[in-house]
C-alpha cells in the first residue's frame, strides 16, 4: 500500500472534518462555516474536484449523494429574507399552492437585493419584521426561517389585493380546522399590524 505523505494526510484529515460537519447539517456546508472552524476554503475546492460535493449556490455546497432542497439553499443564500404568505402556509400544510421557483418572502422595508426581483416580495417596517418569526421544516426536512400560522393568516388578509381570493379562503378554512391554532395570538398579531377588525371579520365568516 502506498504511504500517504504528510500533506495528503493533513488534507484528508480536514476533509473528514468537513464531512462530519455536513452530516450534522443534513448534507450541506458553507464557506462561512469553514471560516468559523478555521479551515481553509481550499478544502471545499478539493472536495468539489473529487466529486464529494456539488456547488449549489455561492459559498454553499451539498453532499453529491444528496438531492438539493431549493427552499433551504435559498434561505442560506438570502438570510435576511423570511418565508411568508402562501409559501410559509405551504410549509404549514395550509396552502394547496406549491411555491415552485417563485416564493413569497418578507424583508425589511429598506432591504434590497437584485435576486428579490424573481420572487413575490413584501416589505415591512422593523416593528413587525420579526413578529411571528419561527423555524419550520421544508418538505425535505431542513429548517428555514418562516412566519408561524397566525402571522401568515394576518399577512394574506393584509395583502389580499395581491393574492388569489380563493387561495386565501382555502387557507383560512384549513387554519380554522387546526387543533393547534391560536386565535388569541392571531388577534394580538392582527392588532399589532393594525388590521384586527379585518382579520376577525374574515375568520368569523369561516368559523363553524
Amino acid at each position: 500500500m502506498k504511504r500517504m505523505i504528510i500533506k495528503e494526510w493533513k488534507e484528508e484529515n480536514n476533509i473528514e472534518k468537513l464531512e462530519s460537519i455536513m452530516k450534522m447539517n443534513n448534507g450541506y456546508i458553507t464557506s462561512k462555516e469553514l471560516d468559523n472552524y478555521g479551515i481553509h476554503r481550499m478544502y471545499l475546492n478539493t472536495m468539489w474536484k473529487k466529486g464529494i460535493v456539488e456547488k449549489v449556490a455561492k459559498g454553499i455546497y451539498i453532499d453529491s449523494n444528496k438531492i438539493e432542497d431549493s427552499y433551504y439553499v435559498f434561505s442560506l443564500s438570502m438570510p435576511k429574507t423570511i418565508y411568508s404568505h402562501l409559501t410559509a402556509l405551504y410549509f404549514h400544510e395550509l396552502s394547496i399552492k406549491a411555491p415552485n421557483d417563485k416564493y413569497d418572502i418578507t424583508v425589511r422595508k429598506n432591504y434590497n437585493n437584485k435576486r428579490l426581483k424573481d420572487h413575490n416580495v413584501f416589505y415591512v417596517e422593523d416593528d413587525i419584521y420579526e413578529l411571528g418569526l419561527t423555524e419550520i421544516e421544508t418538505p425535505m426536512g431542513n429548517k428555514v426561517r418562516a412566519y408561524d400560522m397566525e402571522r401568515c393568516i394576518c399577512d394574506i388578509i393584509r395583502s389580499k389585493n395581491r393574492m388569489d381570493l380563493e387561495l386565501i379562503k382555502y387557507s383560512i378554512r384549513e387554519y380554522i380546522k387546526r387543533k393547534d391554532k391560536d386565535l388569541i395570538r392571531l388577534s394580538k398579531y392582527a392588532e399589532q399590524m393594525g388590521i384586527k377588525n379585518e382579520v376577525m371579520n374574515f375568520v368569523e365568516v369561516f368559523y363553524e
